[in-house]
């Protein structure tokens, strides 16, 4: 993606959000660790969001925390997994279509994928404790790629690559993670905020 178009998309995300000092999504970051528990196949992310909330106690209403599910190819929707925990497959060679996410404590979070053959679909946004869904079912078109946004505070990614592995976190107001343009399947992702 061109700087020109980054920097609009940036400028989108502070204009969408009212979010001063909106980053592009280039700094390194330290890697939490995991703090929760994968939920079986069929829990989504939101359904997951409360129960963290009721396990995490009464403080957990103002608590920021992002769950997340990914469908794999040839395995459908994997299960609902939280705060830092790894989404996707590992050492299958088997790509990330979607990508499912509900975020609590953040206000509102914009997700969007890159897609094979297809490129960057449009940002789709949900606000706290609703799923917000990127990438396609039943089309067999991997995920390259992912853009996610928050309108408070720093979200935290990390991608696993096909023929790449585990790249560098990132950490940002808008963060991308993955790769363009070099026929690579997003495998596996993990999120913070």
């Amino acid at each position: 993606m061109n700087r020109s178009i980054r920097s609009f998309l940036v400028l989108c995300a502070v204009s969408a959000f009212g979010v001063a000092g909106a980053g592009v999504g280039v700094a390194q970051a330290q890697v939490p660790e995991p703090t929760s528990t994968t939920y079986a196949r069929g829990v989504t992310p939101a359904e997951a969001l409360k129960v963290e909330r009721t396990k995490r106690g009464q403080s957990a209403a103002a608590a920021r925390v992002v769950c997340y599910r990914a469908h794999v190819a040839d395995h459908g929707w994997l299960g609902t997994t939280c705060d830092g925990n790894w989404a996707g497959s590992f050492g299958l060679n088997k790509a990330m279509e979607s990508l499912e996410v509900a975020v609590g404590g953040v206000g509102r979070v914009c997700v969007r994928a890159h897609l094979r053959n297809y490129g960057w679909e449009n940002f789709s946004c949900a606000n706290d404790y609703v799923n917000v869904r990127v990438g396609t079912v039943g089309q067999a078109r991997p995920m390259e790629a992912v853009e996610i946004a928050v309108s408070s505070g720093r979200v935290t990614a990390q991608a696993h690559v096909q023929n790449v592995g585990t790249m560098a976190a990132r950490n940002d107001g808008v963060v991308t993670v993955g790769t363009e343009g070099r026929a690579l399947n997003l495998e596996a992702i993990a999120l913070w905020v």
